[in-house]
């Protein structure tokens, strides 16, 4: 574990500071530094440009549309700010692999172990290669499509991360209940309801309002195999359904 008495560190590199950083300080992410569970630092990959016009990208060699993101001022970003050799570096880009809670979990555990996660923003038409081989060890997709640039993926990524750090979430447990999660085993979370009782002609389930609690998380369970079985069906191969749910 990281043995600092400062809170672990992510660290976004981007073309585009300033909006990283508004959402950096909003919602969750923005409580969790303020209450000194995480920090944040945003670097400017113009700032390792080597012209007075802090040029970022050029045109591909062996010709092709779209302008591709230089070496020099990424590897540098990078190497500036590591402070462990074996830190994780992820670039994000649609072709890497596709993030999911497992991926979240074990950016946590990399985060909480070394102290630091750094995220490279990708932007233009990608990235030069060999920025890939120098600094970068893990690379993320959010989904098949392109987006204009990685600050997105990268927010996506801190957020999911950074809400999983102890005592980020005012009851631990509501995270351990959402989609994907373990408890449901992969599949998706089960429907939920409050105040009022009815809305609109829509009443709220009456197990709900029994105050019996192991079966009221006996429905939440077989609910969640159900909306999985309607939702996501590619999920159930994974997903260990409660005995009544097989029934």
């Amino acid at each position: 574990m990281c043995t600092s008495s400062e809170a672990p560190v992510v660290k976004v590199l981007t073309l585009f500071p300033d909006m990283v950083r508004t959402v950096l300080e909003t919602s969750m992410a923005g409580r969790a530094a303020r209450q000194g569970q995480v920090r944040y630092e945003v670097v400017d990959i113009r700032d390792f440009c080597v012209d007075k016009h802090r040029t970022v990208d050029d045109k591909a060699y062996g010709g092709g549309p779209g302008m591709i993101m230089m070496a020099q001022p990424v590897v540098e970003a990078v190497e500036s700010c590591r402070t462990h050799d074996d830190a994780t570096v992820i670039l994000t880009t649609p072709q890497g692999e596709t993030f999911s809670e497992g991926l979240t979990l074990e950016f946590l555990a990399e985060l909480q172990e070394k102290g630091e996660l750094i995220i490279i923003c990708g932007h233009y038409k990608g990235i030069d290669e060999r920025a890939r081989q120098l600094v970068v060890n893990r690379e993320v997709s959010l989904g098949d499509y392109v987006l204009t640039g990685g600050e997105l993926p990268a927010l996506v990524i801190a957020d999911a991360v950074v809400r999983r750090l102890d005592g980020v979430l005012g009851n631990s447990d509501s995270a351990d209940n959402d989609s994907f999660t373990e408890l449901r085993a992969g599949g998706l979370d089960c429907q939920w309801y409050t105040k009022p009782t009815e809305y609109r002609g829509l009443s709220v389930p009456e197990i709900l309002l029994s105050g019996h609690h192991a079966n009221i998380e006996k429905w939440r369970g077989e609910q969640a195999v159900l909306r999985t079985r309607e939702r996501r069906p590619e999920l159930l191969k994974d997903f260990q359904k409660p005995d009544s749910a097989k029934e």
